[in-house]
């Protein structure tokens, strides 16, 4: 008998508390091992629109909704009896007449609030008038073009009568690929159709069933399914990602998108496949930090438990650490000059010109941003480089000054046996170049748009010349740590070979409009590739965002704690809510809030990923790769973010362009950590990013 699990049952049981998951899971482990046991009783619906449906008891008030036939049984839903009877009697499952996917299908109303006349009164109020013509979106297509799109028959009226204002609403009724198809065609774009399959093929085949129902082949991979919930959307791929992830590149490629449309999925599909294409091959998946390496690495183990053989040939490592294993390898271990080291020799060198009105800010940029990172070692290299993203314009004399400083440091430097991670990087890319060999084949690159000069250089050399050597995931509305640069100028032109995702699976709809407020429909890099923003759509919908300032950091702490409590009630478990707040200093506000709140906080730095019954408490920064069900993004202050301190060291005009860039893009990114919730809040003044959001806050303005 087949046993395969709904993308219903995992959110269903995701809602209950620890205790009612527990028992949940063993009934479903039981009706895996043993389906036919007396102790399992399968009780008939009194009013079931599918005659497959069955209730089997959980304990006395628990009750799972599965759906059975002579080869197949299928975990649909898990609540509390009259809820668990209530979906059930609203549902059916069927084959869909044009595609041929299995779809769960929600029984036919009108989403429309319906008011009920006061017959008691003197007026009786007048009828809700019909929408116009012009306002139904979809009113010029035409039932063959909805019925290809996936929308079930039952709900072809439905979809006729949705205005803008109530297409979002009839979205969450309809099935993944309908809803996705409808919200695309709703802002003017041409959705692709599902597969059609034949009628002989089995429906749970199709891979837009594959979305919502799983095929569990044992035991333990049921027990992986109920464990990790959360990370269904790992072992997804929608066709439109799986057409990436297969595709046969002939240079370095790339795929993009906002904030959860799955651009990490395909990195990690994507090594898989390049391991399995190329057996004798290594394949690297990397990124900008540790933090995130090691989240991949345990993304990747969810992906590879029941192929060894495959994770082994997978490397997961951070880009600085690809660089200092080839040149340990080589040169041995390096004496690393850290920041505050660097800092030092330029102030003292400065001390040693006379005349110049460089600061030591101005200085230490320059160092970074251009001489270091782009690894100039003569003065007619530093005279020629084309300093982008540096607005400052430079003549002749005053970088001969600045040359003579830099120099200067290189010498100390190599004096005092120093080096910096730039150095090594690029040595380590020299020996790629020179015939070293690396072990390395095929590298896969996730969060690229917070990658720099040293590390595409070194990935340059790597995989520049391999076949299928380069493939990149990144989004430039979550760079928040690197200075744009021009990636043709390194040789890595991934033009004619970049896609866009568009279908966004972590955030609601509400949360990605409010989140997208925060970035214009439109972003480009220096190379002139652009990211439209415009046209992704939610999978799923929920409660709008709050945003809350406060009059005082007590009244902001009260606000957020009863914002917290009010999702524990709704059984919202502490480890799925998170505080974010803009840097370390306002950490004892998040902690305030938590202790408001009743609750045990885990502080999330990187090396862990939080602890049941424990709430979150991270920085903006730290969260990037995490996800949660609800969110707080709190101590939005004025002069914290965008976060003064960096403002007032800025000495280069476009510098402060790229401050308040990506400060903007920090509060993007922890916004869209939330998947069903947010809040944002702040003390008066708040953060002007705040006035981006919403022109209406809720609370107190002071």
């Amino acid at each position: 008998m087949q046993f395969r699990i709904a993308d219903t049952f995992t959110d269903s049981l995701g809602r209950l508390t620890g205790d009612e998951q527990k028992a949940a899971k063993t009934t479903a482990f039981d009706l895996q091992l043993s389906p036919d046991r007396p102790g399992l009783q399968f009780h008939k619906l009194t009013r079931p629109q599918d005659p497959n449906f069955r209730s089997v008891r959980v304990n006395r008030d628990i009750r799972l909704i599965v759906h059975r036939t002579r080869s197949s049984l299928l975990l649909c839903y898990v609540e509390h009896h009259d809820v668990a009877y209530r979906w059930a009697e609203r549902r059916k499952i069927e084959r869909h007449p044009r595609t041929g996917a299995a779809q769960i299908v929600e029984l036919r109303q009108s989403v429309r609030e319906i008011v009920i006349p006061d017959y008691g009164s003197e007026s009786i109020p007048d009828p809700e008038p019909e929408p116009e013509l012009d306002a139904l979106i979809f009113a010029d297509q035409s039932d063959d073009t909805l019925l290809a799109y996936g929308v079930p028959p039952e709900w072809l009226d439905d979809v006729r009568q949705a205005t803008e204002d109530s297409v979002l609403d009839v979205a969450d009724h309809l099935p993944g690929e309908a809803a996705e198809a409808l919200l695309e065609l709703a802002i003017g774009g041409t959705p692709a159709f599902p597969v059609h399959t034949p009628p002989d093929t089995d429906p749970f085949d199709h891979p837009d069933a594959q979305r919502r129902f799983r095929l569990m082949a044992n035991e333990p991979e049921l027990r992986r399914a109920l464990e990790f919930p959360w990370e269904k959307w790992v072992v997804f791929l929608h066709p439109s990602q799986r057409a990436i992830v297969e595709r046969e590149y002939s240079g370095p490629a790339r795929v993009s998108g906002s904030a959860g449309t799955g651009k990490t999925v395909v990195a990690l599909h994507r090594s898989m496949h390049l391991a399995q294409k190329y057996p004798g091959d290594t394949v690297v998946l990397t990124t900008f930090s540790r933090v995130l390496a090691r989240l991949l690495h345990e993304k990747l183990q969810l992906l590879t438990t029941d192929q060894p053989d495959l994770a082994d040939r997978i490397r997961v490592r951070a880009m600085d650490d690809i660089g200092f294993d080839l040149y340990e390898a080589s040169l041995g271990k390096p004496r690393i000059a850290t920041s505050s080291m660097i800092r030092s020799l330029l102030e003292q060198v400065a001390g040693t010109v006379e005349g110049h009105r460089f600061s030591i800010e101005f200085l230490e940029a320059e160092w970074i941003e251009v001489v270091d990172a782009w690894q100039l070692q003569t003065w007619e290299e530093y005279r020629d480089v084309q300093r982008l993203g540096r607005k400052t314009r430079l003549g002749p004399k005053q970088r001969e000054v600045l040359w003579t400083m830099f120099e200067d440091v290189r010498a100390r430097l190599s004096r005092q046996g120093l080096i910096t991670t730039p150095d090594i990087l690029a040595k380590a890319g020299a020996m790629v170049v020179d015939g070293g060999n690396t072990g390395y084949d095929h590298i896969v690159v996730d969060e690229s748009q917070d990658i720099g000069v040293p590390q595409l250089r070194l990935l340059a050399a790597l995989g520049g010349g391999q076949n299928e050597g380069l493939f990149f995931s990144g989004d430039l509305g979550q760079r928040i740590f690197q200075t744009p640069f021009s990636w043709l100028g390194l040789g890595v032109d991934v033009r004619g070979r970049s896609h866009t995702l568009k279908v966004n699976y972590r955030n609601s709809h509400q949360i990605r409009q409010y989140a997208d407020r925060l970035l214009p429909p439109e972003m480009a890099d220096v190379d002139g590739l652009s990211d439209a923003r415009t046209g992704t759509v939610s999978a799923f919908g929920g409660p709008a965002p709050l945003v809350r300032v406060e009059a005082s950091q007590d009244a902001e702490c009260s606000a957020v704690a009863s914002w917290i409590q009010a999702r524990l009630a709704e059984h919202i478990h502490p480890h799925e809510i998170a505080i974010l707040v803009r840097s370390q200093i306002e950490l004892e506000r998040a902690y305030a809030v938590a202790q408001a709140a009743g609750l045990e906080y885990e502080r999330l730095d990187g090396t862990t990923l939080g602890a049941q019954d424990r709430l979150a408490v991270s920085t903006m920064h730290e969260s990037k790769g995490l996800e949660f069900r609800a969110v707080a993004a709190m101590a939005c202050d004025d002069e914290i973010l965008p976060l003064q301190s960096r403002i007032e060291k800025i000495v280069d005009d476009g510098d402060l362009e790229d401050v308040y860039n990506t400060e903007r893009n920090l509060l993007y990114v922890a916004c869209t950590r939330a998947r069903d919730h947010l809040l944002v809040a702040g003390v008066a003044p708040a953060s002007e990013f705040l006035d981006d959001l919403t022109s209406t806050f809720v609370g107190s303005h002071g």
